[in-house]
């Protein structure tokens, strides 16, 4: 027999042991009659035997044949069931840990509503969120991460990517900011934003924010007097300092009312902000995977989550609970 063969072969000879018949077989297989006669002359050289011999106007199977018959339908059939998408019972059996780096508000604001998830669904796996700015450049590649979720513009080359959300950036000021005194007629330039002193949240490695970016094409440039790891935090410094947060709109806006925040459009323009999920190849097909990339797709899709769970973040950061 020879050395390998693949599956097809055996899918061709359990249609032949079937029906007996090189036209059956064809037609079974959706294939020509002179393919079909080429496919029994690959598995009579496969196999080392004649598999099918002519007796009169029919065909009839040798005993290697017949020998052959149960074996190559049990491994079609485990072929089979390991293509088969994992249904729901199934998934209740999964059993694993999924890691996410992914910005501190996606476990603040969705994290609950994951969690509820996982237990519904597969309540023997759990979920880790590791923060954005660890560094790990090889994670997804190595396994080390299952998702990385961020509003990263570099990606490596092998990952998967998907945009989950665009968001505008806004500006965003305590209530009485200096900043804020203008006469109506007098529009906040971008000399005097870049002048101010700011809160920035810290780049992936490698990556300038964009909005230095588009102050650096004008010739100009802020100081970033605090760095902090999330947009979350950059509200809330903003809130008790003189300090300029430049953050997505919806989060400044969810948060805004807790914490006394004014926002702002900026006046720089500034490229909307992508926030992307990806993944390495090798899940891309993985039904738990799947069901963890549908559903961080899914509660980022439900701006209802936004208000009410950042509202009372806010809320608890104003009493010195965060």
């Amino acid at each position: 027999m020879a050395n390998t063969y693949d599956l097809n072969l055996l899918t061709a000879l359990d249609a032949l042991l079937a029906t007996g018949s090189v036209t059956a077989a064809a037609a079974r297989m959706h294939l020509s009659t002179p393919a079909m006669s080429h496919t029994l002359a690959r598995i009579r050289e496969a196999f080392g035997d004649p598999i099918l011999v002519r007796a009169g106007r029919k065909l009839v199977p040798t005993p290697r044949a017949l020998a052959l018959v149960e074996p190559v339908r049990a491994l079609l059939a485990q072929a089979q069931a390991l293509r088969a998408p994992l249904d729901a019972q199934d998934l209740a059996t999964v059993d694993r840990r999924f890691v996410v780096r992914a910005p501190e508000g996606i476990a603040v604001v969705f994290g609950a509503s994951l969690s509820r998830a996982l237990e519904s669904d597969m309540p023997l796996a759990t979920l880790q969120f590791l923060p954005e700015t660890l560094a790990d450049p090889g994670g997804l590649r190595e396994g080390r991460l299952d998702l990385d979720i961020g509003s990263f513009r570099s990606t490596d080359p092998e990952t998967e990517t998907q945009v989950l959300s665009q968001q505008r950036l806004v500006g965003a000021v305590r209530t009485g900011h200096p900043l804020m005194k203008l006469p109506k007629k007098n529009p906040l330039s971008a000399q005097r934003f870049a002048a101010a002193r700011h809160v920035g949240v810290t780049p992936r490695a490698g990556e300038v924010s964009a909005v230095d970016l588009a102050l650096e094409a004008l010739g100009l440039e802020r100081q970033v007097a605090l760095l902090v790891p999330s947009s979350f935090s950059a509200l809330i410094a903003a809130s008790r300092t003189d300090l300029v947060a430049s953050v997505p709109e919806r989060t400044a806006r969810g948060m805004a009312a807790s914490l006394g925040l004014q926002v702002f459009d900026l006046p720089v323009s500034v490229p909307a902000e992508a926030m992307r999920m990806a993944w390495h190849p090798r899940h891309g097909a993985d039904p738990a995977h799947r069901w963890l990339r549908e559903r961080m797709q899914r509660v980022l899709d439900e701006p209802r989550w936004i208000v009410p769970s950042v509202a009372s973040l806010a809320t608890g950061a104003r009493k010195g609970v965060v």
